[in-house]
């Protein structure tokens, strides 16, 4: 569980600081390209072109930090990416008998959460790796996840919270057998 807190963070904090990077850099352009009296009143200016030669030379120098700044979160998404493919596990499908084992641990009933925090009460109709596949979760009984249609396409390839891994495990207690195992979620390591 302390890996998927790790990941689920990281990649919180990598989206948060994106969103940001982005707000600064509209923000300085924008700035940038709201003239100044000084630029309009100089007797050196001889004419529109050079007040809009001024103003781009502005944006391209307020968008040069900001800029610099998001090519580096966009190196680190690309490197975590290459990390996600290196660690796909070759199967993607579950076998039968993972399929049956999980289906018949979550009771044949959807084991995501629905509203309120709840389990859902539908039927399982699939097998979900609850650590998404693409971001190189396992295809073990440990990372099969009971899903209704409806519930895994709305969870689709997102990796899931910390806290929906600690809410599905204490589900998972009351309708696990005694020495069942209720934890899920499982990555391959790095090939």
């Amino acid at each position: 569980m302390l890996e998927l807190k790790r990941i689920y963070w990281t990649r919180q904090a990598l989206r948060l600081a994106y969103s940001a990077v982005m707000l600064w850099l509209g923000v300085s352009v924008a700035l940038a390209f709201i003239p100044k009296a000084k630029v309009i009143a100089h007797p050196g200016v001889s004419g529109v072109g050079d007040i809009f030669r001024g103003m781009m030379d502005a944006a391209l120098a307020a968008a040069a930090l900001p800029g610099a700044f998001l090519m580096v979160l966009v190196i680190i998404a690309v490197v975590l990416r290459t990390r996600d493919v290196r660690r796909r596990d070759p199967v993607r499908r579950f076998s039968r008998q993972q399929r049956r084992e999980g289906m018949a641990r979550a009771g044949a009933q959807c084991e995501m959460e629905a509203g309120f925090r709840r389990r859902c009460s539908r039927p399982a109709e699939h097998g979900d790796h609850f650590y998404p596949w693409s971001k190189g979760g396992s295809t073990s009984l440990q990372n099969f996840v009971a899903a209704c249609a409806r519930c895994n396409r709305a969870k689709g390839a997102r990796l899931p919270s910390p806290g929906q891994q600690a809410r599905l495990e204490r589900r998972r207690r009351s309708y696990v057998t005694p020495h069942g195992a209720v934890s899920v979620g499982e990555r391959q390591p790095l090939r």
